[in-house]
This record gives structure tokens, C-alpha cells and sequence, in this order.
């Protein structure tokens, strides 16, 4: 007895059913490929022309599957949220108004707490989308579209927890959210606004504008004052460099800690020696509004660690290092 449990808990066997199960999962998820027809382009038009919100709703491991794909939805560009039909029933169908179109998610297509809130709906006359594993079923006759997500067999192997059910459901509504994206137009940059606290709205939404150092904390140095001063000025303002600029404060050029080991290789007197002759003539910068994302490119692209940021003119408004760029979270 003890010798056949170590055998069925080998790893081997382990691993040999972890792969089972993922097999079953994937011939569910080949199964939906043929039902790609004109039901699912009708369910994508009926949200299209949605005027209101999508509401998604599913019992159960569907409710789980239902909450994903109303966040997809909605983080891509279709207006959706997730209602819980068990508590539809008892006040939260008012969150459903005549504008918004529902999607319902039932395995067998008969969960009586979706059942029971069908006459509101249809009182309402909102279009009705189900994804359900039974095309007979009350909830798909129900539907002004069914979406079949039925699988040859779920991967527990007693084939009765949901699982590649819910695994075909949740594709389906990738599939669905994914469509719809591309028929908006959806971009990137709608993506970020929808996720500015997520890398890419970062890099996306951020510019140089919100991480520059402004005012009294750009370094600056006239072209006439000593290096001594320059120094003096790399030091309080620590961004390892200072701009140089005329007396408009139009950049002239930036002397950084690179141009420092070449002044001193030179043996420069730093109390004699002026900014213009030691400074590196123009420098890098880019212009206000620029990403904070292209910034990074630039720096990386002249294998340099600070920019100057100027407006139209090409005066000094700003002064970033990539020390700036990191705390943002860009890079």
C-alpha cells in the first residue's frame, strides 16, 4: 500500500498529470476556434453600439471568470463592471439601466440565480450575450446571443470542476475585449491612461516636464565665471553637471564630471580658467514635453547620465539626471 501511494506521487506522475491537465485545457481552448462566426461578430457589434455600460455576470467559478472579463473590458477601452447575480436579486439589478447590454456567463446554462433576474432584463430590453457550454439551454434560448464554450471535457480528471470550462469562457472574453480594442482604434496611450500607476502609463503618460528639477535647483554658470564657481555649483545643486548659459539664460552649452577629468588632465587653473573654455559647447537637451521615456533613449543612446530640458527658445527650464528618471519608476 505504502509502495503504490509513493508511485502515484512520484514526480514523475506528478508532472505527467500537470501535463494531462494542460492538454485537456488546450484541446478546450482548440474547440473555440470554429465557433468564431457571426455570433461572436453580432456580440461584438451589440457592445459596440453600447451606449451604456457592458455588465457581466456569473455564479460561482463563472463569477470569478465574469469579474476578469469585465476588467478587460473595461481597462481596453469598453465601460463594463461586474454585478453579482445572487445579489441582483435583492437590489443590485438597479445597477443595470436600458442604455447598457449584459453578458452572462453559465457553464450549463441554468443557474437560477441568473434565471431569475432574465424577466427584469428583458422588461428592460437590454441585449443579452451568454457564453454557456449547452446551445439548448434556458439561459441561451434566453439570449440575443449565444456564445458556445463548451469543451470535449474539463481537465479534473472526475470531470466535474470547472476548469477548462472557465479556462474557454475566460478565452472567449479576451477574444471579445481584444476585438473590440481593435475596432475602437483603442491605443497604447488610451492603455496607459487607464493605467497610470502601471509601467507603461508611466512611461507613456510621464514627461520630463513632472520629474525635471526647476527654478533655484538648476544648476546654471555664466560663461565668464571661473571654474571654481562652476564647481561650486556642481556640488550644491548634485546633479553631477551644470549648464552654462548667456545672459537670456539661453543654453550655451553643460560641463559635466567627464569635462571636469579632462580639464584636470589638462592641469587647468580652476580660478583662472573660464566656463567657455572647458565647457562642452551646445550639450544634450530636449525640449519641455518631451516623454520621460525618450529621455531615457536619449541617454542611453550617448551613453550620458543628465539632459537639459529647454523651452521653444532654447533657454533652460529644467535639468534631469538618471537618478530623476529611476525614482519616477522610468527606468
Amino acid at each position: 500500500m505504502i509502495t503504490a501511494m509513493n508511485d502515484r506521487f512520484s514526480d514523475r506522475a506528478l508532472i505527467e498529470q500537470g501535463r494531462r491537465a494542460l492538454q485537456v485545457e488546450i484541446d478546450g481552448l482548440a474547440a473555440q476556434l470554429p465557433r468564431l462566426d457571426g455570433s461572436f461578430a453580432q456580440a461584438c457589434r451589440i457592445c459596440l453600439s453600447c451606449k451604456g455600460r457592458v455588465v457581466v455576470i456569473g455564479m460561482g467559478k463563472s463569477g470569478h471568470i465574469g469579474g476578469k472579463v469585465a476588467a478587460t473590458l473595461a481597462s481596453t477601452g469598453t465601460p463594463a463592471f461586474f454585478v453579482h447575480p445572487g445579489e441582483a436579486s435583492h437590489g443590485d439589478v438597479g445597477m443595470i439601466v436600458r442604455e447598457d447590454a449584459v453578458i452572462a456567463l453559465s457553464n450549463s446554462g441554468e443557474t437560477e440565480e441568473i434565471l431569475a433576474i432574465l424577466p427584469v432584463l428583458k422588461r428592460l430590453g437590454v441585449p443579452l450575450i451568454a457564453f454557456t457550454g449547452a446551445n439548448r439551454s434556458t439561459l441561451a434560448r434566453a439570449a440575443d446571443v449565444h456564445l458556445d464554450t463548451s469543451v470535449p471535457a474539463e481537465a479534473c480528471p472526475l470531470n466535474l470542476a470547472p476548469t477548462a470550462s472557465t479556462t474557454a469562457a475566460l478565452a472567449m472574453g479576451d477574444a471579445l475585449a481584444v476585438t473590440l480594442l481593435h475596432a475602437r482604434g483603442f491605443t497604447e496611450h488610451d492603455f496607459a491612461r487607464s493605467h497610470p500607476a502601471g509601467n507603461l502609463g508611466k512611461r507613456l503618460l510621464l514627461h520630463v516636464d513632472d520629474v525635471m528639477r526647476q527654478g533655484a535647483d538648476i544648476p546654471k554658470i555664466g560663461p565668464e565665471q571661473p571654474l571654481a564657481e562652476g564647481l561650486l555649483e556642481m556640488s550644491r545643486k548634485g546633479l553631477g553637471m551644470t549648464t552654462v548659459i548667456a545672459a537670456d539664460e539661453a543654453l550655451l552649452g553643460v560641463f559635466t564630471d567627464g569635462d571636469l577629468r579632462r580639464a584636470l588632465d589638462r592641469n587647468v587653473d580652476v580660478h583662472r580658467t573660464r566656463m567657455r573654455e572647458v565647457m562642452t559647447p551646445g550639450g544634450k537637451s530636449v525640449p519641455l514635453g518631451t516623454l520621460a521615456a525618450a529621455a531615457v533613449n536619449l541617454m542611453q543612446a550617448h551613453r550620458i547620465t543628465q539632459l537639459v530640458v529647454v523651452d521653444e527658445a532654447n533657454k533652460v527650464r529644467g535639468a534631469l539626471n538618471v537618478h530623476d528618471l529611476m525614482r519616477a519608476g522610468i527606468v
